[in-house]
């Protein structure tokens, strides 16, 4: 039989990984010709998300539990967890039922098609508009901008074949990836499945300013050059600019001597705006020089406290 894992990062979801355990399990009740295999990857949860989780592994052994020692973050610790599935495919769920259970076979069916990765693109959402709207005109920045070709609207919900996490696994090195793009720029043959995002169902997004902020980043540093190009293009410009300005400023004195006052007003204005596009762009770079530290480092994706179910 074909082992199938399911791969689950959660942080304080007590109220909702009970309710996709189930939603898995009757999945899997309709494939009888699959083994399976959920793997939840807990970022040290301080509700009862963990203490809930051991009770369902204790009765069911397809259930194994990954505790990290601290919380990695929203970017290493489910990339840490997709490296320890052992089935001969991998499909990653989030933990508030926004992936929709209910495409689990239709996933498993193109992967038997032969396609290597299969991603769930969402083409509507229930979420807030505003946050839909912002994250598309994200996703088609990114696309334009980038060095590879990326996935509009998608949020790494999909299907992921063994050959693919074992490339993963030995022979990408990256402390901090934008999984994302990995999955693009490593030109696998995949398709896709048009999906309509549903509403969380439970409690309230662990997501903020600063993870969005970060995803959307790493995106950019990891998969662009655009901002640093930008950067020298935007000061020749100013550059040539300030000098047009100041020649003209020059002449208008040299022909009104008596009668033309430079006043504070443009030098302030001017003072301003210089230091405003200096400091973006030392901003940009800063992220660049941040993401190659990072990489120097190497540390660990996570370090775990506990494993549960594993041979």
């Amino acid at each position: 039989m074909k082992k199938i894992s399911i791969l689950t990062a959660c942080f304080n979801e007590e109220e909702n990984v009970e309710l996709l355990y189930e939603a898995v399990k009757a999945q899997f009740q309709k494939l009888p010709e699959y083994e399976y295999e959920h793997l939840f990857i807990d970022n040290c949860s301080t509700d009862q998300t963990v203490a809930i989780l051991k009770r369902i592994a204790k009765q069911d052994k397809n259930i194994k539990i990954i505790v990290n020692a601290r919380n990695f973050g929203h970017i290493r610790s489910p990339y840490h967890g997709l490296l320890q599935t052992t089935g001969d495919c991998t499909i990653s769920l989030v933990a508030d039922l926004q992936d929709p259970p209910e495409l689990i076979p239709e996933l498993i069916a193109k992967w038997e098609e032969g396609f290597s990765i299969v991603t769930c693109v969402k083409n509507k959402s229930k979420e807030n508009p505003v946050m839909f709207f912002l994250r598309k005109m994200f996703y088609n920045t990114l696309e334009k901008m980038s060095d590879t070709n990326q996935i509009k609207n998608f949020t790494g919900f999909g299907l992921y074949d063994r050959s693919f996490i074992t490339v993963l696994r030995e022979k990408i090195d990256d402390p901090y990836p934008y999984f994302r793009g990995l999955i693009a720029e490593l030109g696998y043959n995949m398709t896709s499945i048009i999906y309509t995002q549903p509403k969380r169902l439970n409690g309230k997004t662990k997501n903020n300013f600063f993870t969005l902020y970060d995803m959307a980043m790493l995106g950019f540093v990891n998969h662009s050059k655009v901002p640093l190009r930008l950067a020298s293009f935007i000061g020749f410009t100013v550059a040539l600019a300030s000098l047009l300005v100041a020649l003209g400023y020059f002449i208008y004195k040299i022909r009104y001597w008596d009668n033309f006052s430079l006043g504070t007003a443009p030098l302030v204005i001017g003072l301003f705006f210089f230091s405003s596009v200096q400091l973006f762009f030392i901003g940009i770079i800063g992220e660049y020089i941040g993401s190659i530290h990072t990489q120097v480092k190497k540390r660990p994706y996570v370090v775990e406290k506990e494993r549960i179910n594993f041979e």
